[in-house]
């Protein structure tokens, strides 16, 4: 399938790339041979393949809750880089 330049250009601006003449030519020809392959994957026959998730049969592997005796307040801090008050100390996220 065939991308023109000026449909590269336009994605472009949608996605806030800036592209030169030369990479817009490369890009026109990568992305029209990606929709090839995409084009070629939609031609073949899946009628008779059950949808899945996964390719494996996969079952959930989750393990049951057991309840267990809690870490100790001076045991859980133990390897903390920085420490106050009994709490993890870390470093601000806002302002």
């Amino acid at each position: 399938m065939s991308i023109s330049n000026e449909e590269v250009t336009y994605v472009s601006k949608l996605a806030r790339l800036r592209f030169n003449e030369e990479e817009t030519k490369k890009m026109a020809k990568e992305l029209g041979s990606v929709l090839d392959y995409v084009a070629t994957l939609n031609e073949v026959d899946t009628s008779n393949i059950e949808p899945t998730e996964h390719i494996l049969q996969v079952s959930n592997v989750f393990r049951d809750d057991v309840v267990g005796t809690p870490l100790s307040n001076q045991v859980a801090l133990a390897n903390a880089p920085d420490q106050e008050n009994g709490c993890f100390k870390v470093p601000r996220v806002l302002d």
